[in-house]
């Protein structure tokens, strides 16, 4: 089992950064894909961002050029760092590791979610 733990939300206005991470305990990330999703209010949960086993990353149109995904395998962390934020980035940001699917965007491939961390971004 992996029990994943997202920080660092908060509010933030227009054009500022704010830098997520997500924790693993049980079981380490560098055997599983991890991703960042994010569900607005009334809306779809979406993916944001990943990165596959061997590190490779991808990211949704929406975020590319202002969100980096990395991880720090010592650490058991995952972090989004995302900068040039936007009112329309507000949303509840969930971190998820996925065992059998690499670098998928699709919330159904992965098999661990954290509880969420609520994002703010004022006009």
């Amino acid at each position: 089992q992996v029990q994943l733990v997202e920080s660092g939300g908060g509010l933030v206005q227009a054009g500022g950064s704010l830098r997520l991470s997500c924790v693993a305990s049980g079981r380490t990330f560098d055997n599983k894909n991890t991703g960042w999703f994010r569900q607005a209010p009334g809306k779809e949960r979406e993916f944001v961002a990943g990165i596959s086993r061997s590190g490779g990353t991808y990211y949704a149109d929406s975020v590319k050029g202002r969100f980096t995904i990395s991880r720090d395998n010592a650490k058991n962390t995952v972090y989004l760092q995302m900068n040039s934020l936007k009112p329309e980035d507000t949303a509840d940001y969930y971190c998820a590791a996925s065992t059998y699917y690499s670098s998928s965007r699709y919330t159904g491939h992965y098999d661990y979610w954290g509880q969420g961390t609520q994002v703010t971004v004022s006009s």
